[in-house]
């Protein structure tokens, strides 16, 4: 079991990465002084831009992102975990990552994660995005662990759309993560519909704290972001909160002994079992595989 302060830190990343990595570090040293030891900026941090070529323009290699060396920075300068929601990153193939970094408190690169599920969606009023057209799809569930002087929490990666597909927390979920999380810039028009209650059902579901850091407010590129960022308790209830669209920051305990409770009380990742999808004459499917399931006798 261990105890940390965590924090979500919210954004209106515009279309420039420098000014983009001055308020994220802004927002990582206000956090730090309200005792935060893992520090998670939303999806994109480093810049929110929907023309593929100006994206392009601006992007660096991995090893040269101002934002990726700053993070790096700022993680070992105050000994804390820094959590990049994520960030685009140039790919040899001409396509984009949306990828997620995690530094540890000696400024080291410890975990990424590609989003896997892409954002191709047509919404009311118009509004339609078409993420696989620029972004190559991720393809493996990644945790990594946290390490603290009185113990160790296990973090799930997610990023944004990711949190529509339950099964991808379970996994990580049945691989030991207390902490998921899911950084994030969804849209005005589906926040105000489902972010609170699915990031409240992933944490339910899976006896799990849900961290999501979130872009909000009118972008420079014209997208509206929902912004609240959250983080929710095992059970369900959100102990921090960024109320509105505005940057700022949110700091809430994590104790991973929360999390042994919830799991006690609804053991429901231990008696989930396999079962096969039967058409209608009773006939078994072909389905036959449920995520973190016991085999069936």
């Amino acid at each position: 079991m261990t105890t940390f302060r965590a924090a979500v830190l919210q954004m209106r990343s515009g279309t420039e990465p420098d000014a983009n990595v001055e308020a994220f570090a802004g927002l990582v040293e206000a956090a730090v002084g309200e005792g935060a030891g893992y520090v998670q900026s939303p999806e994109m941090t480093g810049m929110v831009h929907r023309d593929r070529d100006s994206l392009m323009a601006r992007l660096r290699p991995e090893a040269e992102d101002p934002l990726l060396l700053e993070a790096a920075r700022l993680a070992g300068r105050h000994r804390i975990f820094v959590h990049v929601g994520s960030t685009a990153v140039p790919l040899d193939d001409g396509r984009v990552a949306n990828r997620a970094f995690l530094f540890g408190p000696d400024g080291e690169r410890i975990a990424s994660y590609d989003k896997i599920h892409m954002f191709d969606v047509d919404l009311d009023n118009g509004e339609s995005w078409r993420e696989s057209r620029t972004y190559r799809p991720g393809e493996t569930a990644t945790t990594a662990d946290l390490a603290f002087e009185d113990g160790a929490a296990r973090l799930g990666f997610a990023v944004c759309y990711d949190m529509r597909f339950p099964h991808l927390f379970r996994e990580e979920a049945m691989a030991g993560a207390e902490v998921l999380t899911a950084p994030a810039a969804f849209t005005r028009q589906t926040g105000e519909a489902h972010w609170h209650v699915l990031l409240r059902a992933r944490a339910i579901e899976n006896g799990a704290f849900v961290i999501a850091a979130a872009q909000g407010g009118l972008h420079e590129d014209g997208r509206e972001t929902y912004g609240h960022s959250l983080i929710v308790d095992p059970w369900g209830r959100v102990v921090a909160e960024v109320a509105g669209d505005a940057p700022g920051i949110a700091v809430a305990e994590i104790d991973t002994a929360a999390v042994a409770a919830a799991r006690g009380k609804i053991p429901n990742l231990r008696n989930a079992r396999a079962f096969v999808v039967g058409g209608a004459d009773g006939a078994p499917g072909e389905s036959v595989r449920v995520t973190g399931a016991v085999a069936a006798e």
